[in-house]
């Protein structure tokens, strides 16, 4: 009898938790058996394993195999437990030397030639096989996005062979060098933008405060434009957060490209999206849009035209920051800490209030179509501002408006005074922390008491009109919230009510 431990790791969530591929080799009828949990795509291995040895040279034992996969209470999915199971069983039939191989951990997928495939989650994997001091083997085509963690060894292996003869010493396998992502992402500028200062000056505040924010207006007014600039007024990810983004990424199955390492996510899913497309899910959880722009901006165009039943899951997320997923078989819970920018139409026609075309909607169909978003989804959105019509003279008029590196200016320097204060943005403000940071004077406090009592605003209004007058102050540089800042505040509001 041989035993042979391996280490590898299963994805759980986004993160990637520690899997031991336990061999055991017994004398007895020739026959291989996983156990641990293991998922369709994991069971097949036995057959990419066997051929993918036999075509490399090795010998594939013929004798009773006994594949552990632990912990048995973390079902397996996905093809990256093949090397690891490979490696296990030559060392555990003698082929490779068993010392040594607790500092290393396997993930790939065997080709029936050997060859080693890409895989989902590198990024993942390499974050948590750095987290216990151990190196990562991994496909080539991966190893550019697992390097991407600092301090990570990372050894990039095209072949089960390469693996092989670097295990026993015949040849060895440099570490990928890990380039630094210095590149500054290019974003649409916010000089493009014709017009709508009330709409830049608004998005000037999201940025500022982290606010969510929806914009209303004719068709063809500049909506999308506003929001596909937004992550240009944003600081570059700091490096924690870049790691996390990025786990997530690697998670999707667009991938992540690591030349976008660093830079803000921005998703904009179509509206026909459904509810497991928008905050994730299906019977192996899956992150959904909402995690996939954790630390950047999700851009819903067309807001009623989604299905009503969608945008109610959007509720918990943007209270909380995360998604917690349960299905019948396992639970998971994703980030979705994430900046909302929605646009819509006045009116189903798309023409109420344009001052040259007329609106042919009734009264009922613009209250019906106004009714697709519910009063606690809308009462959970920060900010509304109105795009209307740009006029013809504006639209042809020399000259760019303020561009956004220098909108990014004074956003960085909001944000800095937020962390400076308070550890985080004015959006993220705890309920029990608000008094302590947006203290109000008497004419202010005597302004949005009155303004609480015509809009008949709920407690969560009152506390997001406070949250957005400490950004407009920090924007100002000023130190207290002044009547100016609430009533800026307040018109941002008036458009939910």
């Amino acid at each position: 009898m041989s035993l042979a431990v391996v280490q590898s790791r299963g994805l759980s969530g986004w993160h990637a938790a520690p899997v031991s591929v336990e061999v055991h080799l017994a004398n007895g009828l020739p026959a291989c058996t996983i156990v641990g949990l293991p998922e369709a795509e994991v069971r097949e291995a036995r057959d990419r394993v066997r051929a993918a040895l036999t075509v490399a040279g090795f010998e594939f034992p013929a004798r009773r195999i006994t594949i552990n996969l632990a912990p048995a209470d973390l079902p397996k999915a996905a093809g990256h437990f093949d090397l690891p199971i490979a490696i296990g069983i030559l060392a555990a039939s003698g082929q490779l030397p068993l010392a040594g191989l607790d500092a290393y951990e396997f993930a790939g997928e065997l080709a029936l030639t050997g060859e080693l495939r890409p895989v989902r989650g590198a990024l993942a994997l390499s974050v948590a096989a750095r987290q216990h001091g151990r190196s990562l083997f991994i496909s080539a085509a991966n190893a550019d996005e697992a390097a991407l963690v600092p301090e990570s060894t990372v050894f990039p292996a095209g072949h089960v062979l390469d693996v092989c003869r670097h295990l026993g010493g015949v040849s060895s396998i440099e570490p990928f060098p890990r380039k630094g992502s210095e590149a500054i992402p290019s974003y649409p500028d916010l000089a493009d933008v014709k017009g709508q200062q009330a709409a830049k000056r608004a998005l000037e505040v999201a940025a500022a405060g982290g606010h969510s924010l929806l914009l209303i207006g004719p068709p063809g007014t500049g909506k999308s434009m506003l929001a596909q600039r937004l992550p240009g007024l944003l600081p570059r990810l700091a490096l924690p957060e870049a790691l996390e983004s990025a786990a997530l990424q690697s998670l999707g199955s667009s991938g992540l490209r690591p030349e976008q390492f660093g830079a803000r996510p921005f998703r904009a899913p179509h509206h026909t999206a459904s509810s497991v497309a928008l905050v994730g899910g299906g019977s192996v959880p899956q992150p959904g849009e909402i995690s996939l722009a954790h630390h950047g901006v999700l851009f819903l165009d067309e807001l009623p035209e989604f299905d009503r039943k969608v945008l109610e899951v959007l509720r918990e997320p943007l209270e909380n920051g995360r998604i917690h997923i349960s299905r019948a078989g396992r639970q998971a819970e994703f980030p979705a800490r994430f900046q909302l920018i929605a646009a819509m139409n006045p009116c189903p026609c798309g023409y109420q209030g344009h001052p040259h075309k007329a609106c042919r909607c009734t009264p009922e169909q613009i209250a019906r179509y106004r009714g697709r978003i519910s009063g606690p989804l809308l009462d959970r959105i920060d900010m509304v501002v109105e795009v209307p019509a740009v006029p013809q003279a504006t639209l042809s008029a020399a000259g760019a408006g303020e561009a956004s590196a220098e909108v990014a200016d004074r956003v960085a320097r909001a944000l800095a005074l937020q962390q400076q204060r308070q550890g985080s943005s004015n959006a993220a403000l705890a309920v029990n922390v608000l008094d302590a940071h947006c203290g109000l004077g008497d004419e202010a406090r005597t302004l949005l008491a009155g303004a609480m009592q015509r809009l008949q605003l709920s407690a969560r209004a009152y506390h997001r009109i406070l949250r957005v007058a400490r950004t407009i102050a920090d924007l100002a540089g000023d130190t207290a919230i002044a009547s100016g800042h609430i009533a800026e505040a307040i018109r941002y509001r008036r458009g939910l009510e």
